[in-house]
């Protein structure tokens, strides 16, 4: 994984709240924080939250009496997300590796985290860190997406790229958030981490947006894709999400396009 893959910064974490969240993280935020609500935690970490759309959706499901630490490695994030959550004495903020958690061991019965574990720079410290946090009996819940050819959009704006840059396609999308869709590996990693008991769900939903030029800026302006368009031609990022744009009109049509996201959902036992 490129350095670039995991900055989020300058105008990234408003894009992506405004297009890539209600695009594809939405739906699949609101499935975790159902999960997660329905185990009852009193203590919650999130890691990675990104710009908070499963803190929005699990803050109400909570307890009044529990506490929910919510972190992110990326402080530009982290900040959009506070300015997008209602104040709340349950919620504390925090600047944190996930990879390096500043937090006492079995200090959380849940640990949850949205899309982000493709982004660790070492799955397995990520998991070892979840797993020591975590109380006896406590759980791990995280997604991760499925294959890329089971995201279209992403596939779709992926294969435009590949035509604007034909010898050196842009392969972030597919590389990172797309790269980590083993279950068996999955699996794996979890067991040799220490989690007792792994389930995974396999989860479709539809991608939908008013028009192609959403996912087009969603994906080109609203993730480090951006950076890799720009590291080939610093003033063709326009250029670039509107021919993704394009291309996604002429395979799904001008006005409101839909198409299908695919996600595993993970709940590991401490």
């Amino acid at each position: 994984m490129s350095e670039t893959d995991k900055v989020f910064a300058g105008s990234i974490p408003e894009n992506y709240d405004r297009y890539l969240v209600p695009l594809i993280f939405e739906s699949f935020a609101q499935d975790l924080a159902q999960r997660i609500a329905a185990l009852s935690p009193n203590t919650v970490l999130e890691t990675a939250a990104g710009s908070g759309v499963v803190t929005r959706a699990l803050t109400a499901r909570l307890s009044p009496d529990a506490s929910y630490v919510v972190t992110d490695l990326n402080q530009p994030m982290l900040d959009y997300a506070a300015t997008r959550q209602a104040a709340n004495n349950r919620i504390t903020w925090r600047k944190a590796d996930a990879l390096a958690l500043p937090f006492e061991d079995a200090a959380f019965d849940l640990v949850c985290c949205q899309f982000g574990v493709m982004f660790f720079p070492n799955r397995q410290s990520g998991y070892l860190e979840a797993r020591r946090v975590l109380k006896p009996g406590g759980h791990f819940l995280f997604n991760v997406w499925d294959r890329i050819e089971e995201n279209v959009f992403a596939n779709d704006v992926t294969n435009a790229l590949a035509e604007l840059f034909p010898s050196d396609p842009p392969r972030f999308l597919a590389r990172t958030p797309h790269g980590y869709y083993d279950t068996a590996l999955i699996r794996r990693e979890l067991e040799q981490a220490g989690f007792s008991s792994v389930v995974i769900e396999t989860r479709a939903d539809q991608s939908r947006a008013s028009s192609p030029r959403d996912p087009a800026v969603a994906y080109c302006q609203g993730t480090p894709l951006r950076s890799e368009i720009e590291a080939r031609a610093a003033d063709r990022l326009e250029a670039a999400t509107d021919y993704a744009a394009s291309r996604i009109a002429n395979k799904h049509g001008s006005g409101e396009v839909a198409a299908k996201i695919q996600a595993h959902v993970i709940v590991a036992t401490a």
